[in-house]
């Protein structure tokens, strides 16, 4: 489904935008005011709800948006210590995502945004990731390379502006977050799989196994990680009767996942010649991702930006931040309520 975003700006566009994240299993709410930065954010995570199914249900995410998301936005509007009165635009996540749980963000937004007589837009989910460094004190500027990654996406896009992306690398099969969740199942680790596996390899022996870093060996920036999962479940299988074992896989897995990443990285810098690498998505969280990416950048020269860690999962923040420019360079939508699963990047209007 594409969006239709009109050129022609409505009243009360410029003030506080109150941005609504509903895409999969968090409900996020906050308030970004374009001239005073951040105001306030909420954010409920249901995964202890998901955690007896093993994964997220996506019947069960969109009815506990729908408990959840009024609560949340009388917290958030308190916090920030407005009401919705005060409101100068209302951005929502309009895709990629779960259809049912894009629908209520969607639904509320846009009755909310009528009510109030202010512009609403629907904001793609993964430029929220990409511009949420630009909540931090020293944000970056384009141009840069951004490595988006999480439990759906591995990317590498070059940004050049607002809306201004081009798609450099993508994963092929599953994306790293993806491979993080599903290596920690078959590994008999707890839902959710991908922080329980790097929290195990934090007490692995270095070295002891060492798997390959897919694709690196070859030209071009896309990933695949199907491959080096079937390698974890043999090594695992191999060793099931020694407990100790575990955490020396999940520290050679999450090795593997980092060098292929960082890898991936530095090749794209260097095709592009832009001196600036953002990460984003909840596998921006991984220390050793951090940890190995900041040393890089200390040895070659780049700057690297990460988003602080309550940034790098869904969240509200960056989606009204998102909004926010976008209102404020005169975009919006009709008032049909609409939601894109399936969402092209490079299809968004620039700014």
């Amino acid at each position: 489904m594409t969006h239709s975003i009109a050129n022609t700006p409505r009243p009360r566009t410029a003030g506080p935008v109150l941005g609504i994240e509903t895409s999969c299993d968090e409900t996020g709410v906050a308030v970004y005011d374009v001239a005073r930065g951040l105001l306030a954010h909420t954010l409920y995570s249901q995964i202890r709800m998901h955690a007896d199914y093993g994964g997220v249900v996506p019947e069960l995410a969109s009815r506990d948006h729908v408990r959840k998301l009024l609560p949340l936005i009388r917290e958030t509007l308190r916090s920030a210590g407005m009401t919705t009165r005060d409101l100068g635009g209302v951005a929502y996540t309009a895709g990629p995502g779960l259809v049912g749980a894009l629908l209520v963000g969607a639904a509320c937004a846009r009755s909310l945004a009528w009510a109030l007589d202010v512009p609403a837009i629907g904001v793609h989910h993964m430029e929220g990731h990409l511009l949420a460094p630009m909540l931090e004190a020293d944000p970056p500027q384009p141009p840069y390379v951004a490595l988006l990654v999480s439990g759906g996406h591995s990317m590498l896009i070059e940004v050049e502006g607002i809306g201004r992306y081009r798609l450099l690398g993508d994963t092929l099969d599953d994306a790293a977050g993806e491979a993080f969740d599903k290596t920690a199942k078959l590994m008999g680790l707890p839902y959710p799989g991908g922080p329980a596996l790097a929290k195990l390899a934090e007490s692995g022996v270095a070295g002891r196994f060492r798997f390959s870093r897919p694709m690196t060996d070859r030209p071009g920036l896309d990933f695949s990680f199907s491959g080096l999962k079937t390698q974890v479940l043999l090594a695992y299988q191999a060793n099931a009767d020694d407990p100790e074992v575990k955490a020396d896989i999940a520290r050679g897995f999450e090795e593997a996942i980092v060098d292929t990443l960082a890898i991936k990285c530095r090749r794209a810098l260097a095709q592009t010649g832009a001196r600036r690498l953002v990460i984003a998505g909840g596998v921006g969280a991984n220390k050793r991702l951090r940890a190995q990416l900041a040393d890089a950048a200390e040895r070659e020269g780049f700057r690297v930006h990460f988003p602080r860690l309550e940034f790098c999962t869904d969240n509200g923040a960056m989606i009204a931040l998102a909004g926010a420019l976008r209102l404020q360079a005169g975009l919006h939508e009709d008032a049909a309520i609409k939601v894109a699963p399936r969402w092209d990047l490079e299809s968004l209007a620039a700014v």
